[in-house]
């Protein structure tokens, strides 16, 4: 049949008995072979200039970009015992509901009267500085009337100083008159001696004459004596006026003084009546911290501290609660040495564990079951697993991301960047060459609306 053989059996057989061996003979099969090959040929080389994408290929997980909408954990700002619960795990809480009773468990909070008794304590205390605000009252009005008092004084001193100095000068003028006076009398007195010793004036005209001698001598030395009585009247009001100036500064010094004391006093009782209302604030404060409320409204997902009559401490957890409403994200860690080729807007193609896709990497216009993104943020520092981290929100021109998503669920992120030939991707592997730097234009205005 295929002539290999160097025994040969051509013109032994009779062929047209056999048509089967007849048709196999006839049948010229490297044609089809040949076609088949140049068939798959060109299929390689149509397949080799398709356009293929370069992607990035992470995992990563459901997240939110706002810190608010993470799950949080409830903590208790005062120490306390457990007394009663109001919610259990899985439960839907609105914000502000009322979530367990803590009580107390420090003896300095024991009173039940304890607010009560601190308000009292206030209300005495702004009394107290009441009154010593009606002290400084009085005490400012004795000293105006102090100064009130030393301005009558010292006007009254005043005139008395002009009426002494009048005197004074009234004085002066009678003991230079009287001055006068004597050296008339002593010059007719000589005159007179003169006359009596030549026989003209008789003995008892010189006797008169040395009788009013005396006279207006003793009367030259009462007017002096006068004068300088008035000068030192004068003096003396002199020293009166600064005597009541004296006076008056050292009762205004001890008034002032007096004030200044209840001043003191008053504000340290007012820095006391501060320290009380401080201490009656924060024991009504603390009042309402036994209640253990929902900051927002979401699912309790797990409760920390269990049981009936349980001691927490200050700061301790007690429960986790995921936010009912939240902007989902996602989180994926990329190898630094593929860092530089990111940017903010670019576009990524995510699969979410859960939902099923037919995934495509160099294709994503032809995945099914995939959703699309956009690169949101970029870490600036590494993460404890030695890559970094990346956020993607969802891409608005695309098809809307699952509502049944749930925060944390395993997410797997093909990040896209250039279309190449499969021929250069392949060659590119080959040689381990990295992509090729891809740089977009991005919308930073989108990316603020979604922050909002």
């Amino acid at each position: 049949m295929l002539n290999i053989s160097p025994n040969s059996i051509s013109g032994k057989i009779d062929k047209d008995k056999y048509s089967s061996l007849s048709g196999v003979e006839r049948k010229k099969s490297n044609h089809v072979f040949r076609r088949i090959l140049y068939g798959f040929l060109l299929l390689l080389i149509f397949i080799l200039i398709l356009p293929w994408t370069q992607n990035i290929r992470s995992y990563g997980s459901v997240t939110t970009i706002r810190p608010e909408h993470r799950p949080q954990g409830i903590h208790t700002v005062i120490g306390g015992q457990i007394q009663r619960w109001y919610v259990k795990d899985g439960d839907f809480v609105e914000k502000g509901d009322t979530l367990l009773k803590i009580t107390e468990v420090k003896d300095d909070y024991f009173d039940s009267s304890l607010i009560q008794r601190t308000k009292n304590q206030v209300d005495l205390k702004k009394e107290s500085a009441d009154f010593y605000e009606e002290k400084i009252k009085t005490q400012e009005s004795q000293l105006a009337l102090l100064q009130q008092q030393r301005d009558l004084k010292l006007s009254q001193n005043k005139i008395k100083l002009q009426q002494a100095a009048l005197k004074v000068q009234i004085d002066s003028i009678a003991h230079a008159a009287a001055q006068v006076n004597y050296s008339t009398a002593k010059y007719q007195y000589q005159r007179m001696d003169s006359l009596h010793k030549k026989g003209l004036k008789s003995l008892t005209d010189l006797e008169m004459r040395n009788l009013k001698v005396q006279e207006t001598k003793a009367y030259e030395m009462e007017t002096k004596n006068k004068w300088l009585n008035s000068k030192n009247e004068l003096m003396n009001l002199k020293i009166e006026g600064s005597n009541i100036l004296m006076d008056f500064q050292s009762d205004y010094n001890k008034v002032l003084s007096d004030k200044y004391a209840t001043t003191s006093t008053k504000l340290e009782t007012e820095t006391e009546v501060n320290k009380l209302e401080n201490t009656h604030s924060n024991y009504k404060f603390r009042n309402n911290l036994y209640y253990i409320t929902a900051p927002q409204s979401g699912y309790v997902t797990r409760t920390i501290s269990t049981g009936i009559g349980e001691t927490i401490k200050e700061g301790q957890q007690v429960l986790t609660l995921m936010p009912k409403d939240f902007y989902i994200a996602v989180e994926s860690y990329i190898e630094p040495i593929d860092v530089p080729l990111l940017n903010k807007g670019q576009k990524v193609r995510l699969q979410f564990d859960g939902w099923p896709a037919i995934v495509f990497s160099g294709w994503p216009n032809v995945s099914h079951g995939t959703y699309g993104g956009v690169v949101y943020s970029i870490d600036q520092f590494i993460s404890p697993n030695g890559k970094y981290r990346v956020l993607i929100k969802p891409d608005p021109e695309d098809y809307a991301w699952p509502k049944a998503l749930r925060f944390g669920s395993g997410t797997s992120t093909m990040i896209l960047l250039k279309d190449v030939p499969i021929w250069y991707e392949l060659w590119r592997k080959i040689n381990g060459f990295p992509p090729d730097y891809y740089k977009i234009e991005t919308s930073d205005t989108k990316s603020q609306n979604y922050e909002k």
